[in-house]
């Protein structure tokens, strides 16, 4: 039982906050992709880099939305956890 809690307080603490920073991290870089983007519409370069920027925003918010998911399958996974 001690190790469970230990288990929920380290999620709380630790990894939800975590979790939380590289999702708004990945969002922020998406949403600097797609500025980015816009404003060099006229730049062939430029646009690519933006186009980039926005795939790469895309892969690391999916990863944060997985990992998330996986956590919360564990979590559930394991009997009196309450993750």
């Amino acid at each position: 039982m001690a190790a469970i809690a230990i288990l929920e307080k380290i999620k709380t603490a630790i990894v939800d906050p975590v979790i939380t920073f590289l999702f708004a991290l990945a969002l922020v870089y998406f949403l600097y992709g797609v500025f980015e983007l816009i404003r060099n519409a006229d730049s062939e370069e430029a646009r690519k880099t933006g186009q980039q920027h926005i795939i790469w925003g895309v892969i690391g918010m999916f990863i944060m939305i997985s990992f998330y998911g996986i956590m919360h399958v564990i979590c559930n996974t394991i009997p009196g956890a309450g993750c």
